[in-house]
């Protein structure tokens, strides 16, 4: 019987058991070592290929091949794990909403959102005061219960198994939350105690946390005197302690300079990238959700506008944006302009023209000339590349501002959406 034939089936592939329930003669068995965790025949057994398993239909899948090792390769494994789509296994989503919808009283706070989040994604969520951003993540984070709809967390639902949901999660309130008369230490050693950390990791987890966000010659400095940006990264390295699959971070910036802000995207940045941490993010800063998020979705009055990548995004918008202040007559110049065949749209925020077209160093001429034969005074006029900002008017007809932001520690049910 050659190395590679075996009549034993197995249902379940683990690497250190690649060769358990097959009928190998032992001599055969002691040639197959590990490659990556995986097992391959060396190149001097002849590089018979080896099907390390074989799981037949009868298993409730088509059959996977975990390796495969032709003689030309010199017993290098070509295949780690190759399963075909018709197994009919999808992958479990991070975060996945169906009809999500939450009513207190007679608001309406969202109408039916459905998300489906990967893992590993740094994900926004854009939009203004009373958009009902605050409301989904809260019913995420099983803070609030949905009225309709549902909402799961890596398959776990937040309505029938919010425990384990809890447990899955990490939040980064958007109000400082840490005890200041405690050290940095002292902080992270009280909330490992809330979340059921075993005593004999604690130490070691709150090292890795602090290394992190490099606080760790920090530790032992009482929070009060830490500065804003420590503080943030105090919450952020607090959040992640109990190995949170996803973190939840509110307006994770507010407040803080914008040196302290670079500095706190860069460990977000590190966050997602090495430790391939779900996160959720909310913030009225454009740049930073451009800067930081794979996808966004701007929410506005409990449904979700628009939802792509901040490229595509701002692709939708397209050509060049022309800014024109306006200081009387925005209605009748507006009315004129947007006729015109080359532009693409016009919209009027707070006397303010905006304007989408292909060529805006040819279009500001024409403007102006139809702003002096309309009688209509335009104190300034700029020209800009579309930006995320320029989305969010477009489908929410409305600017974010600071004072707009919200989160989670504001949330004081019906009044707040």
């Amino acid at each position: 019987m050659k190395a590679s034939e075996t009549q034993d089936r197995i249902k379940r592939f683990e690497n250190v058991e690649a060769v358990k329930g097959t009928n190998l003669e032992s001599e055969e068995r002691d040639k197959i070592v590990l490659h990556n965790g995986l097992p391959f025949v060396p190149a001097s057994t002849g590089g018979a290929a080896v099907k390390a398993i074989e799981t037949p239909a009868s298993t409730g899948g088509a059959a996977v091949k975990a390796i495969e090792t032709p003689a030309s390769t010199g017993g290098v494994a070509v295949k780690a794990i190759e399963t075909p789509a018709s197994t009919g296994e999808a992958a479990v989503k991070a975060i996945e909403t169906k009809d999500l919808f939450k009513r207190f009283e007679d608001v309406d706070a969202v109408k039916g959102i459905n998300l489906e989040i990967e893992e590993g994604e740094l994900f926004g969520l854009l939009g203004p005061n009373g958009a009902g951003k605050t409301t989904t993540i809260s019913m995420l984070c099983t803070i609030v219960k949905p009225t309709s709809g549902s909402a799961s967390v890596y398959g776990h639902d937040v309505k029938k198994e919010p425990d384990t949901v809890r447990g899955l999660i990490g939040i980064v309130f958007q109000d400082p939350s840490l005890d200041e008369n405690l050290t940095g230490r002292e902080n992270l050693d009280f909330h490992g105690r809330l979340y059921k950390v075993p005593r004999n990791e604690i130490a070691d987890r709150i090292s890795e946390v602090l290394e992190l966000v490099e606080l760790a010659d920090k530790a032992n400095v009482i929070v009060k005197k830490y500065s804003g940006g420590m503080k943030r990264r105090l919450e952020i390295a607090r959040g992640l302690l109990h190995h949170p699959k996803v973190l939840f971070l509110d307006e994770p910036t507010l407040g803080l300079d914008p040196q302290t802000r670079r500095h706190i995207w860069e460990y977000i940045e590190k966050l997602n990238r090495e430790k391939q941490i779900t996160m959720i993010l909310t913030t009225h800063y454009m740049d930073e959700a451009d800067q930081l998020c794979d996808r966004i979705a701007i929410i506005d009055h409990g449904q979700i506008v628009a939802m792509d990548t901040p490229e595509n995004l701002k692709h939708d918008v397209g050509g060049d944006v022309v800014i024109m202040t306006v200081s009387n007559g925005s209605d009748q110049l507006k009315t004129k302009l947007e006729h015109l065949e080359f532009v693409k749209s016009a919209q009027l925020v707070d006397g303010t023209l905006r304007l989408s077209v292909d060529k805006g160093e040819t279009a500001i001429p024409i403007f102006m000339d139809v702003a002096r034969q309309e009688g209509v005074a335009v104190p300034s006029i700029a020209l800009h590349q579309p930006t995320l900002e320029d989305i969010f008017i477009k489908y929410t007809g409305r600017e974010i501002r600071a004072q707009e932001a919200s989160g989670f520690a504001a949330f004081h049910g019906p009044g707040r959406r």
